[in-house]
């Protein structure tokens, strides 16, 4: 069964957001997962593409964002936010406002959640959705000593 993991990261800041998405996908793939990064946008898909390249010096992420075409399938790091990624990745970290559909094939799913409010009521649904269908959860504050 899926693990959901909710991340809470302090602030308000789209951008903090990110780049915690950034380090959670360098780890994730430096442990040898491949991983997809569930975007709400084709903007902030570019966003993300742009700023994996440059989050934190001598660090490489080999990515791309995934289209239907799959010209990038063998990528171990994958962005998108209109397509159905191929079955061969572990890992989906969700910046959407809703749970994506095919969420349940992937081994892990990362909830990404900051203090800005739309964030965070579209997050108490995600979680009520996880939790009625019996998927374990876990919780993890980031940030917090």
């Amino acid at each position: 069964m899926t693990q959901v993991d909710f991340y809470v990261i302090p602030g308000e800041d789209l951008q903090q957001r990110l780049q915690f998405a950034c380090r959670l996908t360098d780890k994730a793939y430096r442990l040898g997962h491949r991983v997809y990064i569930h975007t709400e946008s084709a903007q902030q898909a570019r966003a993300l593409d742009d700023l994996l390249w440059t989050f934190q010096q001598n660090s490489f992420v080999p990515h791309g964002i995934h289209n239907a075409a799959n010209e990038d399938a063998q990528l171990p790091v994958q962005l998108g936010h209109d397509s159905e990624p191929d079955a061969s990745h572990q890992v989906l970290i969700n910046l959407a406002a809703e749970v994506p559909l095919f969420f349940s094939r992937f081994e892990r799913v990362a909830e990404l959640v900051n203090g800005d409010d739309s964030v965070r009521r579209h997050s108490r649904a995600r979680y009520s959705f996880y939790k009625e269908r019996g998927y374990p959860l876990r919780t993890h504050e980031i940030g917090k000593g």
